[in-house]
């Protein structure tokens, strides 16, 4: 049987893919049939660059395109033009429905690069506030308010509050601390 699939060239860290047919008992790297495209995920956005005519010709023949490579037509296009001619549809046809589809790529990018500089300019403010607040207090202090008769003692009450519940909890973890042990001794005697 025969596959469309990706064959792993470049060196290390660095791949770059060859879409080959190929038989499916070959390793993935090993013997292929014929070269049909090629694909590099480094660039951005990734190429993808592929002969039409032999893709058909391969796919026209059984050939079964892998996940990854069947993705990647998906995104060129190719696999709609694919299944037009699978369901008889003439050249006039594909032409219109792959003009719709170009059409609806495009759109999409806008909405997506509109939305990457929508992202760029929140970060970018948000960097200059952060600047801005790191700036400000070094300018002018603020200004402290005076002290009354009434809020040390405020401070005080509310400092003995907070102490009172971690007394409370340190004597509860140590008498289940003191428990545990307790029951490991009585253990190791039995």
């Amino acid at each position: 049987m025969v596959k469309l699939r990706l064959r792993r060239m470049g060196r290390k860290k660095r791949p770059y893919y060859r879409i080959v047919a190929a038989d499916s008992r070959a390793p993935r790297d090993g013997r292929f049939i014929e070269l049909v495209g090629t694909y590099d995920p480094l660039q951005k956005p990734f190429k993808v660059e592929l002969r039409e005519d032999r893709v058909f010709y391969w796919l026209q023949n059984g050939a079964q395109p892998t996940d990854t490579v069947k993705s990647l037509f998906k995104r060129k296009g190719l696999w709609l033009k694919w299944d037009l001619m699978k369901h008889g549809a003439d050249e006039a046809k594909i032409q219109e429905e792959f003009a719709k589809w170009e059409a609806l790529q495009a759109q999409r990018a806008e909405r997506l690069a509109a939305k990457e500089a929508e992202k760029a300019k929140a970060k970018k403010s948000a960097k200059e506030e952060t600047a801005e607040e790191e700036a400000a207090p070094a300018e002018a202090p603020a200004e402290a308010e005076p002290v009354t008769e009434e809020q040390p003692a405020a401070e005080a009450a509310t400092a003995e509050e907070t102490t009172e519940p971690a007394a409370e909890t340190a004597e509860a973890e140590a008498s289940e601390t003191a428990e545990k042990d307790e029951t490991k001794d009585e253990e190791k005697q039995a």
